[in-house]
């Protein structure tokens, strides 16, 4: 079993979910006892908000990359960035390491599009729905149209994400909300939603949305099991 470097923290209520599916997958497919080879790197969360929120894209590369290191000299024979905002240094991350980085991005774009979708609502965080690190990797690798909500929209489902989801807040109106954008999505011509936050899957899940759900968070640990038991 190869081992699997972690860098979560980004938050660890995302995180825990990770550790949780990435150890299932691994006694599903090995046996009752069997879990996964792993190592995580955690952050403090709130340093790194304090970052995006200033901007300073810059020093969160340095950081991630420093992380990408220290995992890669303690043995991982993959990388995962356990948070879809953060692959905004995922270049770098690549630049610096030898160990290959899973993009959380495309275990999702390879499923949506095994599925016949062309057309998909994303739902994350302001920088991932509104900066090009993310949708330009899904259009243009997997050659989807990506819709984002209204600004309006994006503002409030940001909101949620930092004011509540990471800090382990599940609010049924907030749910209501998320409800209601995604059916704003479906109405311009969204066939699937991508859930490309971690957290989002803490608060809706299938019974809330009328179109296909694709949890970034699930894809990508899954797609880590694949990796580890090839």
């Amino acid at each position: 079993m190869k081992m699997l470097g972690l860098i979560g923290g980004m938050s660890w209520e995302s995180s825990a979910e990770y550790y949780r599916i990435i150890n299932q997958g691994v006694r599903e497919r090995c046996g009752p006892t069997a879990s996964a080879r792993c190592l995580l790197w955690s952050f403090d969360f709130a340093e790194i908000a304090i970052l995006q929120t200033a901007g300073d894209w810059d020093t969160l590369a340095v950081l991630l990359v420093d992380a990408a290191k220290r995992l890669e000299t303690a043995g991982a024979d993959l990388l995962l960035i356990c948070t879809n905002t953060m692959h905004k240094s995922a270049p770098e991350i690549e630049a610096a390491t030898r160990v290959p980085l899973l993009h959380i991005a495309d275990p999702a774009g390879a499923a949506v599009k095994a599925a016949g979708h062309k057309t998909v609502g994303l739902l994350g965080t302001a920088f991932t729905m509104e900066q090009p690190f993310y949708t330009q990797r899904l259009a243009e690798k997997h050659g989807l149209n990506v819709l984002v909500p209204e600004a309006d929209d994006r503002a409030e489902v940001h909101r949620v994400i930092y004011e509540e989801l990471v800090t382990g807040k599940v609010k049924p109106a907030s749910r209501a909300t998320y409800r209601a954008v995604i059916k704003r999505l479906a109405a311009r011509g969204a066939t699937a939603i991508v859930l490309g936050c971690t957290e989002i899957m803490l608060l809706i899940g299938p019974e809330d949305s009328p179109l296909p759900l694709y949890d970034t968070t699930r894809l990508h640990a899954e797609a880590a099991v694949a990796f580890a038991l090839a």
